[in-house]
């Protein structure tokens, strides 16, 4: 198994998530959990949702498997970059010219007043899409070369950029600060697509994108391009369902009391912590050398790197779902409550937070097995159980909102998770999650996650007894 790109991969998530916090700490202490708060989640909400299904998650799985197989690489990756590029560029005009009735979309039940606030922001925030396809792409062309710690870092210069304008305006009127975090969302776009560019040359990777350039129109790549928008389309479907899902959380979240649109953001960026700093540094590093073994048809090295990375993934994972539990208000305490986040902030937003770590082993799981699904080109059964997950996590939102408000909505988020996971593994093969877990280390994770727990506990109590 890469544990060294694993690793390298993690610290610089850790990183990018570690600078992640601190602006939303920053903007915690600035704008509390307001209505100012949820209109610029919503309006960076947007340009997040699309940034996942286009440029992160269906670009990289559809492109990575066909560039492995191209036999005119360079002439292959120009060609894809330009055609993204120009609807891309397309998209953003349109929310640029109809920003009212983009926003209007997101959050149905705002009076249009305060749609008509929030619209501005929704369209500067969403030019950012155009710059982090730019840098998704080649972060692609990297991640062939397993370079990763480039793109894993590289959200940082977007936080640090946030971070420079909250200081910067944290004590001007609330419109202007969300003015000057969305304009610095652009600048963390252009830092991250400099470095991007720095490491492609690095790597001599321009030279092939130079030459791709110049015999485009002189090679055939009909066959490759078939493949990719095959593989491309389902890989948009499949991504589409939780990025739906995130912007129901939203939509439904405005029909709640005021600040659950931010409880639900605040949450969920801690949740997303474990996950991308564990799950996603560990499948990310992991696809481009199993679509590399399932391309030359070397499946006992790739199902080896997938057991090996099932028994990671359990025991950080499985830790880091404990604490998450248990130490839910210490952590938003610690972390938040400061200047207008109030302890009632605190509570409800770890609440919200239990039921978002309920489904982190789930997620974190699904998340490399669907990647082995994505490498070995069975898009369309990934996107037919995204979809399923997706009705199960609607139906149940709808039902538990009623009673348990923005916890509801993460639980039910969660209940997708497992949905996910378990259908995701029914098609990786049951038989082969039995076969991994025919291994003594099951009883080691039984034990330790046992006396995690107790000891956890113990602290919280110490914790709580201290903090309130």
């Amino acid at each position: 198994m890469k544990l060294k790109s694993i690793f390298t991969n993690s610290f610089g998530i850790l990183f990018s998530r570690v600078t992640g916090l601190g602006r939303n700490t920053l903007l915690a202490i600035t704008l509390g959990a307001s209505g100012y708060s949820d209109m610029f989640f919503v309006a960076f909400k947007l340009a997040n949702m699309f940034r996942r299904i286009f440029a992160e998650g269906a670009f990289t799985q559809a492109f990575m498997p066909s560039f492995v197989d191209a036999k005119q690489k360079g002439v292959f990756a120009t060609a894809i970059f330009i055609r993204f590029m120009l609807f891309i560029v397309a998209m953003s005009m349109v929310v640029t010219i109809f920003p009212e009735i983009i926003t209007k979309i997101l959050v149905w039940n705002w009076s249009d007043e305060k749609i008509a606030q929030t619209a501005p922001f929704t369209a500067i925030n969403f030019w950012y899409l155009d710059l982090i396809f730019m840098v998704t792409f080649m972060g692609t062309l990297l991640q062939y070369k397993e370079h990763f710690i480039t793109t894993a870092m590289s959200t940082a210069l977007l936080n640090i950029s946030m971070i420079s304008a909250l200081l910067l305006f944290m004590h001007s009127d609330p419109k202007i600060i969300i003015y000057a975090l969305s304009f610095s969302v652009l600048i963390g776009g252009l830092l991250q697509v400099a470095i991007h560019i720095y490491a492609l040359k690095k790597f001599n990777m321009l030279r092939l994108l130079i030459g791709g350039w110049k015999y485009r129109n002189k090679k055939d790549i009909k066959e490759e391009r078939a493949k990719f928008t095959k593989l491309f389309v389902p890989s948009v479907w499949g991504n589409s369902s939780p990025q739906f899902a995130s912007y129901l959380d939203t939509f439904l979240a405005s029909f709640l009391i005021t600040g659950s649109i931010s409880y639900l953001s605040y949450a969920n960026l801690l949740f997303q912590l474990p996950l991308g700093l564990i799950a996603i540094a560990t499948a990310s590093a992991l696809f481009p050398s199993i679509s590399k073994a399932l391309s030359r048809g070397d499946e006992k090295d790739a199902y080896s790197n997938l057991a090996k990375a099932f028994w990671l993934l359990a025991f950080l994972l499985g830790i880091s779902a404990l604490g998450g539990v248990i130490f839910a208000e210490p952590i938003v305490w610690l972390l938040f409550e400061y200047g207008k986040f109030t302890p009632a902030m605190t509570h409800d937003t770890a609440n919200v937070l239990t039921m978002y770590m309920v489904g982190l082993l789930p997620y974190g799981f699904a998340k490399l097995f669907s990647m082995f699904l994505y490498a070995s080109h069975r898009h369309t059964k990934a996107a037919k159980i995204a979809t399923i997950a997706l009705v199960v996590n609607m139906i149940f939102s709808l039902i538990l909102m009623q009673y348990m408000g923005a916890m509801g909505l993460a639980l039910a988020g969660s209940i997708g998770g497992w949905t996910l996971f378990i259908l995701t593994i029914k098609e990786v093969g049951v038989s082969r999650l039995i076969e991994i877990l025919k291994d003594k280390k099951l009883l080691y994770l039984i034990i330790t996650l046992g006396i995690s727990a107790i000891l956890f506990l113990f602290i919280n109590n110490l914790l709580m007894n201290w903090i309130r």
